[in-house]
């Protein structure tokens, strides 16, 4: 279950953040959305492929850490083993919301910061703190809206990325079938890459296009990181 709820400096003066990576605390992930701007770190740690939501048919980027349910590979005893966390797993127990406010007669919308009270991260007692005694956030929630900021432009930005790659049909299914060392097969379905033979043929014109939109960057760096496959492999291998 959810509780999720406006942020505010009264009603939660008191509310830590336990900011620290393990299983219990909801990081067993074996992927997260992602999006173009974040690649360049993402790429550097992880496979990226793209995954379509069964319920809305919608597609978005993900960032891979394990080859099934609830298994993260980066997870240990000490933590989250990379260098890199993405923002959508890095943001939790945060969320944006939508707030109208009247400013001179006029309503518009704004975002605003949401927490979910039932997240295993929201405490009374451990973890650090959101706002000073006096008033006032930490520099931990200041960050938190700052990321915030950064995935809801991302996910907007992400979407026409998306858009164009289906336009130029450049997203395929496929079959990602992997055996470890002890004999063990698995095989991983319902994940999308970049067609590689179509992205061959498109005119200089629509590679130009692309390039100008910053996505054919976006698509050579999740064609690369898709390397990061066999260093996940070598990560299962080595926890048995």
């Amino acid at each position: 279950m959810s509780q999720h709820v406006l942020l505010n400096s009264i009603d939660h003066k008191d509310l830590k953040v336990n900011t620290s990576r393990s299983a219990a605390l909801g990081d067993n992930l074996w992927f997260s959305v992602t999006f173009p701007q974040e690649f360049r770190s993402i790429q550097a740690h992880y496979p990226i492929f793209f995954h379509k939501d069964a319920a809305t048919g919608q597609f978005y980027s993900v960032a891979l850490f394990g080859f099934a349910q609830n298994e993260n590979l980066f997870l240990t005893d000490s933590g989250w083993n990379a260098s890199y966390v993405p923002l959508s797993v890095r943001r939790q127990p945060f969320l944006i919301g939508q707030q109208t406010v009247r400013e001179d007669g006029i309503e518009r919308q704004q975002r605003v910061i949401h927490v979910d009270l039932d997240h295993p991260r929201v405490s009374q007692t451990e973890g650090e703190a959101l706002f000073l005694p006096y008033g006032g956030n930490t520099p931990l929630l200041d960050e938190v809206g700052e990321m915030l900021e950064i995935i809801h432009h991302g996910l907007i930005d992400s979407q026409r990325f998306i858009d164009a790659l289906i336009e130029h049909e450049l997203l395929e299914s496929f079959t990602l079938d992997i055996e470890l060392d002890n004999g063990k097969k698995h095989q991983m379905i319902g994940f999308y890459t970049i067609n590689e033979n179509t992205l061959a043929t498109l005119s200089a014109d629509t590679l130009a296009t692309l390039h100008q939109q910053g996505y054919l960057q976006a698509i050579y760096m999740a064609l690369a990181s898709q390397s990061k496959v066999r260093d996940l492999l070598n990560l299962k291998n080595a926890q048995g």
